[in-house]
């Protein structure tokens, strides 16, 4: 994926910087945002389409339509659009092989 991001940050530029991993790739993101706004901020989008294989960045953004579900590394699930980053935090656009 490009390392452009979806969103451009035009404002807020001084809170505090996050790690976080995605896919097994270090990302950065700022105190404050959702999983869904540090992914599109850093250059990811949530998955590609069902109909094409275009990047989709979620739907609503606002947690109504259940289209941002994320796997953690560790095997449960989240929604980017409703969800803080933490530092640290392990995610997967995919579920891991013993995801049920």
């Amino acid at each position: 994926m490009s390392t452009a991001g979806r969103i451009i940050r035009l404002a807020e530029r001084d809170r505090a910087h996050v790690r976080f991993f995605l896919d097994g790739e270090m990302r950065h993101a700022l105190a404050g945002d959702t999983v869904l706004t540090a992914m599109l901020a850093s250059g990811h989008a949530l998955r590609t389409s069902e109909f094409g294989p275009e990047p989709r960045a979620g739907f609503c953004l606002m947690g109504a339509c259940q289209d941002c579900w994320i796997w953690q590394e560790e095997g449960p699930c989240l929604r980017a659009c409703t969800t803080l980053i933490v530092e640290g935090m392990q995610l997967r656009t995919t579920p891991s092989e013993s995801w049920p």
